[in-house]
């Protein structure tokens, strides 16, 4: 059973009616997954649904776009701080769409989702199996602007963002922010096996993201490390064997594969051209231009 099920069962999470049925992947994120968690820290779970085929589809409604009364979207679903017994749960579960737009888009935290070890996935159904198992597909070398830019923006925090909190009591101990440093380090260590090998282990840097929370790198370390590390990356972007873009129409296929496994027959809701038919009218159109 899923964890948004039994939340939902105890009244402690509310999400749509239809949605802890019709989850078909749940992982746990975070720290856990990068196997750094504390005693203190959340539980942060990331997953996918499919929404009802009217939501996905919306003209099956009667919907004509821009008139009239729209159908209702749904691209989300998240709470934080659900407690339940000695757990705090920080959840987040995209609609299927969603969830392929941000992955094929290399969205970091989305590649990390997909990539968790599989002792981390605590609900995968036949669907969830057809997406983790083509998890590499998504990979491209535009992953090393996405990842770069996460690192970056964590940098940039720990020299102007004024901490509070727990952030503070970090500050106060460190000089500064040994999370948002453990962060830096781990997106450009991602991208790198992301670059290097066209594959992500989460808990490979595990030692050297516990050594910069307990405060054994400083600050200054930690932005000569970043401006070297940056440096190398370049090259190995242009020496990455990673396809430029991703592969939209083999992501779009199995997106597809994936909804007619739940919906069944897709044939009277969306025009399924054939492969090989696309094939010919695209090489007949550049034969026409010529």
């Amino acid at each position: 059973m899923s964890v948004i099920k039994q939340l939902t069962d105890k009244n402690i999470a509310s999400p749509p009616p239809w949605l802890p049925l019709n989850t078909m992947y749940e992982t746990y994120t975070g720290s856990l997954s990068y196997g750094i968690q504390s005693d203190g820290s959340d539980y942060d779970l990331c997953g996918f649904c499919i929404p009802p085929k009217d939501m996905v589809f919306p003209h099956l409604a009667g919907e004509i776009q821009g008139f009239g009364r729209q159908v209702k979207r749904f691209d989300q679903y998240q709470q934080h701080h659900l407690v339940d017994g000695g757990k705090v749960w920080d959840i987040t579960i995209y609609s299927i769409v969603k969830y392929f737009q941000l992955v094929m888009e290399n969205n970091p935290n989305m590649i990390d989702s997909l990539f968790t070890a599989r002792k981390y996935v605590v609900c995968s159904t036949t669907i969830g199996e057809m997406v983790r198992e083509k998890r590499k597909m998504f990979l491209h070398k535009g992953a090393w602007f996405k990842f770069r830019g996460y690192a970056f923006s964590q940098l940039h925090k720990i020299k102007t963002k004024k901490p509070i909190g727990k952030r503070k009591a970090l500050v106060d101990e460190y000089g500064h922010d040994v999370k948002f440093a453990y962060h830096v380090v781990r997106l450009l260590l991602e991208i790198e096996q992301i670059l290097v090998e066209g594959d992500l282990d989460l808990e490979r840097n595990s030692e050297i993201l516990k050594s910069i929370r307990r405060g054994d790198w400083t600050q200054e370390r930690l932005e000569i490390w970043f401006e070297g590390k940056e440096a190398s990356l370049e090259q190995q972007y242009i020496d990455s064997t990673l396809p430029w873009g991703p592969p939209e129409d083999e992501i779009r296929e199995l997106l597809l594969n994936c909804l007619e496994h739940h919906y069944g027959s897709l044939a009277k809701v969306i025009q399924m051209e054939d492969r090989y038919v696309g094939a010919v009218n695209e090489i007949r159109e550049i034969v026409n231009r010529l």
